[in-house]
């Protein structure tokens, strides 16, 4: 099982890449490479994609390279599951590699369809993103498409 080979890299103390894309420390497996191997500085934890705003995989990116200005020695922590991890790892970011559309493409799509839609609903991103992206559609598609944004009113 995975959690068989989480055990066996924590007990060895290999060197490790974690590898996470967007919404991944949020919950499932990696939570479990994340909580044994994030304190050791042999292992390295590669973003690959966007992590949203307000969680732990953005908090890692933020303050996983985070460093004490007097001692120089990391200080960044994180919390997983309601417990306080200190960040030894190190951190890496591969922006680019999202498998989301941009709100380019998302606008192209709906243009590009034969009969409009009576219903949008945006039901992921960072606030001001999905905010951004309800305004384009509306500009786009005038009073023919209702745009609604998912846990707003």
């Amino acid at each position: 099982t995975h959690l068989a080979t989480v055990d066996y890299l924590r007990k060895t103390a290999r060197p490790v890449i974690v590898i996470a894309a967007s919404g991944m420390c949020a919950g499932g497996r990696i939570m479990n490479y994340l909580k044994a191997l994030i304190y050791d500085k042999r292992t390295d934890i590669v973003f690959v994609g966007y992590q949203a705003s307000g969680t732990p995989g953005a908090d890692i990116q933020r303050f996983g390279n985070k460093r004490d200005p007097l001692s120089g020695e990391k200080c960044g922590y994180v919390h997983l599951e309601d417990k306080k991890y200190d960040i030894h790892a190190q951190i890496h970011t591969l922006s680019g590699y999202s498998a989301h559309a941009g709100q380019k493409d998302l606008l192209n799509f709906v243009a590009r369809m034969r009969k409009p839609p009576a219903t949008i609903r945006i039901v992921h991103g960072d606030k001001e993103a999905k905010q951004a992206l309800c305004r384009a559609y509306q500009e786009q598609q005038g009073e023919q498409t209702r745009v609604l944004i998912a846990g707003e009113r």
